[in-house]
């Protein structure tokens, strides 16, 4: 029997993007979990916000997957502000979903494991904003046995609010 564990990921990847993806994935499938997400392995039938609540209800963790899907080359960041910054080199964005089902998965209080690609920032991608490391995405390099450390201290704590 799988453990169901939330994945957010965006649906539109680049081909290096889905690599890496297949990573995590590769992983998951290693430690005997099952990969769910909306659009991917569940389809909505209600508003995507509420499927998402009921898929997360069922899932014993959640890997956040901050890919780049924006990429912002000039404008101001917190215009009017004392904090107001003109914006010089690319900014990367990723999805907003992964913000928002990041923020149902901590409210559910499942374990987090949170990756984003190289200059993805803001939100759950600050350091320090959850109570769990951000990892930096991982490259298909054949040299995936070191995060397997990683994982495997995740999924211990998946496995206990799965079989608690």
């Amino acid at each position: 029997m799988r453990i169901p564990v939330f994945v957010s990921c965006p649906t539109a990847l680049s081909p290096t993007q889905e690599a890496q993806r297949k990573v995590i994935l590769d992983m998951l499938d290693q430690m005997n979990l099952e990969p769910r997400a909306l659009g991917r392995s569940d389809y909505p039938t209600d508003l995507p916000l509420r499927e998402v609540m009921v898929i997360a209800r069922h899932c014993a963790g959640g890997v956040i997957l901050g890919f780049n899907q924006f990429t912002a080359t000039a404008g101001t960041s917190k215009p009017g502000t004392d904090r107001e910054a003109t914006v010089s080199t690319p900014t990367m964005f990723p999805t907003p979903w992964n913000h928002l089902e990041a923020g149902i998965l901590f409210s559910l209080k499942l374990p987090l494991l949170v990756f984003r690609e190289e200059g993805v920032s803001g939100g759950v991608f600050d350091h320090g904003v959850t109570d769990v490391f951000v990892h930096p995405m991982p490259e298909p390099t054949g040299r995936e046995h070191e995060l397997k450390e990683v994982f495997l201290k995740w999924r211990g704590r998946v496995g206990a609010v799965y079989f608690a």
